[in-house]
């Protein structure tokens, strides 16, 4: 019977509720002495965190992101001009629940994508659609689709994303086209779900930087009027990383030097 049971339930596709059941089975003395109602609930309770579990799985698979990052990983040892407690309130996702934007400045190598992918994890963990792009690739995905007569589906699928993040921000020049496609995206995005805008450049620099003043005053007031905005500052986390990787490497040497001599 108890093998009948467990091959419906994963048949049924309550994988969950099958694992939890071989769980009691196997460990009758614990759970024997429960009321039928409260073992029921246990197993109902397991069912809803593997679903939970893989839907979380599925989100972040599905987000594509640049950097496996995390929030609880983030360094707070070196002044970023941010502060936990801003990252902490972000996580939360209200923002994305309001439908506003976000948009994460700083020089090269401060860590904007690695805070832009961190939040985006933290989206996926409460159940929010997210994507990742490089604004370079966007485009070219755009381009594409265009050739090959999808690109009112992608657009409708870009529209649908609760939390899109564009990554490299004004690092090239626009051309007429794309910047007609970042007002499809923006307009149709506008007051509905929520963009993460990631850029080297300051905020005040991205209306030179699309090229077309009309254009440029339509698509940067549907994105900024509702924004967070986070202005990283500091030396290059990789230049950091790198320096004390060396120096690990010269105290590693050093080491093996002390530990080789005939005098230890």
């Amino acid at each position: 019977m108890s093998t009948q049971i467990l091959a419906q339930l994963r048949q049924l596709k309550l994988g969950g509720m099958a694992h939890a059941l071989q769980t009691q089975l196997e460990q009758t003395g614990t759970y024997e002495a429960l009321p039928f109602v409260e073992r029921l609930s246990l197993l109902i309770e397991q069912e809803n965190l593997n679903r939970a579990h893989r839907k979380h799985e599925r989100l972040i698979r599905q987000a594509r992101f640049k950097l496996a990052a995390n929030v609880q990983d983030l360094d707070y040892q070196h002044p970023r001009n941010v502060s936990q407690a801003q990252i902490a309130r972000l996580a939360q996702g209200d923002w994305i629940e309001r439908m506003q934007n976000l948009l994460i400045t700083g020089p090269c190598g401060s860590g904007k994508t690695y805070l832009g992918c961190a939040l985006g994890h933290s989206a996926c963990l409460r159940g929010y659609s997210v994507r990742y792009y490089r604004l370079s690739r966007l485009l070219l995905e755009l381009t594409q689709a265009k050739a090959d007569g999808t690109y009112h589906k992608l657009l409708k699928q870009l529209a649908k994303v609760q939390l899109l993040l564009i990554d490299d921000w004004g690092l090239e020049p626009l051309k007429p086209a794309h910047r007609n496609d970042l007002m499809e995206i923006m307009d149709d995005r506008h007051g509905q779900t929520s963009t993460l805008v990631i850029s080297q450049l300051p905020t005040d620099q991205w209306y030179a930087c699309i090229g077309d003043n009309t254009l440029a005053d339509a698509i940067l007031d549907r994105l900024m009027h509702n924004a967070h905005r986070l202005q990283l500052k500091g030396e290059s986390m990789r230049k950091i990383l790198g320096q004390l990787t060396e120096d690990e490497g010269v105290w590693g040497v050093m080491e093996q030097k002390v530990h080789l001599s005939p005098s230890s």
